[in-house]
């Protein structure tokens, strides 16, 4: 699959809306049968393992990441920029995500690459579909004013 980028601004200060993207557990919420496990525990940084556990019983998946890069922004005004490397079995490839002022909240943009082991090329348009809907579904519900 081809990488993917989703672009969203938000109200939210560029450290609120950091904080909220990288609290990898609340991902879960947001994607249907999945378990999110982060070690160590928070707070994150180059190192950082987050395991998203995907499906029921035997019919389940990990996606292992691990931050490769962790600058979150700063107080005067620097972007935050975090790249995780995807390095489980089934799902490979590698995430970043970038917050930065935009007039008077933030900022968001996602990119992403991934790959599933054993999925036909012939299903990428399929998989950057799905993949595009469920990442920003989860970016715009941490982003919201309810999340």
């Amino acid at each position: 699959m081809a990488p993917f980028t989703l672009e969203r601004p938000s109200r939210l200060p560029v450290g609120e809306a950091w904080r909220r993207l990288t609290d990898w557990e609340r991902h879960a919420a947001h994607v249907p049968l999945t378990r999110i496990t982060v070690t160590p525990a928070p707070p994150s940084g180059v190192g950082t393992r987050i395991v998203a556990r995907t499906g029921l019983g035997r019919a389940a998946f990990d996606d292992v990441m691990e931050i490769v890069r962790w600058e979150p922004p700063s107080e005067d005004g620097a972007p935050g920029h975090c790249r995780l490397e995807k390095r489980g079995t089934v799902v490979t490839g590698w995430a970043e995500i970038d917050v930065r002022p935009y007039g008077p909240g933030s900022r968001t943009v996602w990119r992403e690459d991934l790959r599933v082991a054993g999925l036909p090329r012939l299903l990428d348009t399929a998989t950057d579909r799905c993949a595009r809907l469920l990442f920003g579904r989860v970016v715009r519900r941490l982003l919201s004013d309810g999340a």
